[in-house]
């Protein structure tokens, strides 16, 4: 997920850091009261410098230059229908990694494991690149080259993820949520806008072709992933096994101390009252089949990734092939997008602290539903090049950060604290199954439809998109 990725906040530690850099928690230590506030906004910081790197790494590794690099490869629809299910696909490993991830001792030096070599193994692909430009290989191993490349880089990022999910958790005070998450991601989005379309400008002019600068900015993107993870180092670091063993609950524990002015963030932290035992698994499935508020959330996540990945993974090759734009201005379109969804995210950030998640999910839920029905009406004539979809990609952006936002905070707010990346991973396989499915029932249907082909996905998507609030119109209840 971009990052999209999930990040998520509920400000409870175990121990009492002196410094972000050098704070280790170990099963040994004893718990206090509270993190100081000046190591959560150390940790933060980190945090926010963190996405940003990672943003350029994904600039790099994913999105409309991997999408151009398969075009110029004369990849088949079933092929972007494979490159957009797979990130979703390995979220079904999220369970385990979760599972591995609790039986660590430091979160830290676990998303080293997962997510550097996961970062790492894009290297492959460098190395790929040289070689078909030097005529070693051909397109379509370079093709499967980068499938498999992607499979193995984003099964290690999801064996990572919930792992990263629940750190993040622990440091991100729980009334600062909206607007800690709406900044960092604005960040990460500003990022993308104005490092899009240099990389876009770069790929489509560098005299040895498109493909060669590909590798060349994929190359930078690879050491941009890396200093990312360093930023982590920073951060305060947990240990799963301290985490839950020492949790806070409401109907567990005595007393909850916060302070008094939320300002910025690292303003509020919790306390660890009552020292409880690590819960069996029999007792974690238990607990999830009677949240009724987390299941309903899964009923709904699941129908609205099926939804969108119907269609989401052709936009950018319905520009590229069906219209035969080049590179440069779908980048330039998709940093429009990037700064829409910045420069709202921190409105909706706001926003969702003060009418709740559920609410703007289902607003903007709507608006977006009818986006594949816009795309029918966009053509490569002058006045849709250079408004309409700008327009559009305006538009998509500013209502995208509100339902990536408040999607991850309501799983926040849902998910209990104890075991906590348990919840974050079953959520996050039930999304990956579905919205691989979704990515490949689509690419089928585009590629084997006849004349139906994108335009019937774009029509279907837009329809299952509605269908897929009616659990949250339903269940009034579902967090705040």
């Amino acid at each position: 997920m971009d990052s999209l990725q999930l990040e998520t906040g509920a400000p409870v530690s175990p121990e009492i850091a002196q410094t972000a850099s050098s704070t280790k928690l170990s099963p040994t230590s004893t718990p206090s009261s509270r993190i100081p506030k000046d190591a959560i906004r150390s940790s933060l910081k980190a945090s926010t410098v963190d996405g940003i790197f990672a943003a350029l790494f994904s600039i790099g590794s994913g999105g409309i230059l991997l999408g151009n690099f398969l075009v110029e490869l004369n990849a088949s629809p079933v092929v972007f229908g494979m490159v957009s299910s797979i990130p979703m696909l390995v979220n079904l490993f999220q369970p385990m990694g979760a599972y591995l991830s609790e039986r660590s001792t430091s979160r830290f030096q676990y998303s080293l494991r997962t997510h550097g070599i996961g970062r790492l193994v894009w290297l492959i692909l460098v190395i790929g690149i040289v070689s078909f430009s030097w005529g070693g290989i051909n397109s379509n191993q370079l093709v499967v080259l980068s499938l498999v490349i992607l499979l193995c880089s984003h099964l290690l990022g999801g064996l990572g993820t919930a792992s990263w999910f629940s750190w993040i958790a622990m440091l991100v005070p729980r009334r600062l949520r909206g607007r800690y998450f709406g900044l960092r991601n604005s960040l990460a989005n500003l990022t993308e806008l104005v490092g899009l379309p240099i990389a876009g400008l770069a790929v489509s002019h560098w005299y040895g072709g498109t493909i060669q600068g590909y590798g060349v900015i994929l190359l930078l993107g690879i050491i941009f992933g890396i200093i990312s993870l360093g930023c982590q180092y920073f951060q305060v670091d947990m240990n799963p096994q301290l985490q839950n063993t020492y949790y806070a609950n409401s109907a567990q524990t005595s007393e909850i101390k916060l302070d008094s002015t939320p300002n910025e963030p690292g303003e509020i932290s919790e306390a660890i009252c009552l020292p409880q035992m690590p819960a069996s698994e029999n007792e974690i499935d238990s607990s999830i089949w009677k949240n009724s508020n987390f299941l309903v959330f899964l009923l709904y996540f699941g129908l609205w990734t099926f939804a969108v990945n119907l269609s989401a993974p052709f936009f950018n090759l319905y520009l590229l092939d069906t219209l035969n734009l080049d590179v440069s201005w779908v980048t330039l379109y998709n940093s429009l997008r990037a700064g829409a969804h910045m420069l709202m995210l921190l409105v909706w950030g706001r926003l969702a602290d003060k009418i709740g998640n559920r609410p703007i999910l289902i607003s903007t839920g709507i608006l977006i539903a009818v986006i594949p029905w816009l795309w029918l009406k966009i053509g490569s004539n002058p006045l849709d090049l250079w408004l309409w979809l700008p327009l559009l990609h305006i538009f998509i952006g500013s209502n995208w950060g509100a339902v990536d936002l408040c999607n991850n905070n309501l799983q926040i707010e849902i998910a209990p604290v104890k075991n906590q990346s348990i919840y974050f991973a079953i959520a996050a396989a039930v999304a990956g199954a579905s919205g691989a499915l979704g990515a490949t029932i689509g690419g089928f249907i585009a590629q084997f439809a006849g004349s139906f082909g994108i335009a019937g996905v774009f029509i279907v998507s837009g329809v299952l998109r509605l269908a897929s609030l009616i659990p949250l119109i339903v269940k009034k209840d579902l967090g705040s």
